[in-house]
């Protein structure tokens, strides 16, 4: 009897330090994203802070989940090694589409890597894991589409109505605009684009927005109104 409970223990013992280096072993990657410049980044910071990844290791990015280009995403893959887990919030940071989907983590294992989604906690290496990533996947991208159809419904059902302009309030008046092309093209005392940006207390891509350098100057103005007066 205390043979059989000893060779029990043995081979518990030899299943944890099998289970053990059947673990990732290197670094933690992190990746963070958000569709728009408006929301921010914090929530999924927090939580890749909290499972471990270093600051030297965490790569985010303020992209739409549509668009083809992932600068941010693309080096996190690049600076995976053997060994290394790819550590995301949620799924859909990561893919919004079956096709990207496993298009990404072929790229990642490949580098002989891991993936991990912290608030899907399932093993992906795994068979049921596996499955369960391509479930995640599906409603992910279904979700998606979901929203893209209530959205554009709700746009024509503004525009139908007879509602006004689509989209957010401009940050600066009309009046505002044309005082900011003022100050740019003052002849005594031009004032550059965050100068201006900060007395109007807006971002220096905002004054941009509507003013841009005349490159073809020859005496003209330094800067030009993009759009006419709305």
């Amino acid at each position: 009897m205390l043979f059989y409970n000893a060779w029990g223990v043995h081979k518990l013992a030899k299943k944890r330090k099998n289970r053990r280096e059947a673990e990732p072993m290197g670094y933690l990657v992190g990746y963070a994203r958000v569709s728009t410049q408006d929301q921010n980044l914090s929530l999924q910071i927090d939580a890749l802070r909290k499972a471990g990844v270093k600051e030297d290791n965490l790569h985010v990015e303020k992209v739409s989940a549509g668009s083809k280009t992932r600068h941010a995403l693309d080096l996190a893959i690049k600076d995976l090694r053997e060994g290394d887990t790819l550590v995301v919030w949620r799924l859909d940071r990561f893919a919004r589409s079956m096709r990207d989907l496993y298009a990404r983590l072929d790229r990642v294992y490949a580098k002989g890597a891991y993936f991990r989604s912290l608030t899907e906690q399932f093993d992906f290496g795994t068979i049921t894991g596996k499955l369960v990533l391509g479930i995640l996947g599906l409603v992910a991208e279904f979700e998606r589409q979901l929203i893209s159809q209530r959205t554009s419904a709700g746009i024509q059902s503004w525009k139908d109505r007879g509602g006004g302009k689509w989209g957010r309030a401009s940050a600066l008046t009309e009046k505002q605009i044309v005082e900011a092309g003022k100050m740019l093209n003052s002849k005594r005392d031009p004032m550059s684009g965050p100068q201006v940006a900060e007395h109007f207390k807006v971002s220096t891509p905002t004054i941009y927005k509507h003013w841009k350098l005349n490159r073809s100057r020859r005496g003209g103005p330094r800067f030009i109104r993009k759009f006419p007066e709305e």
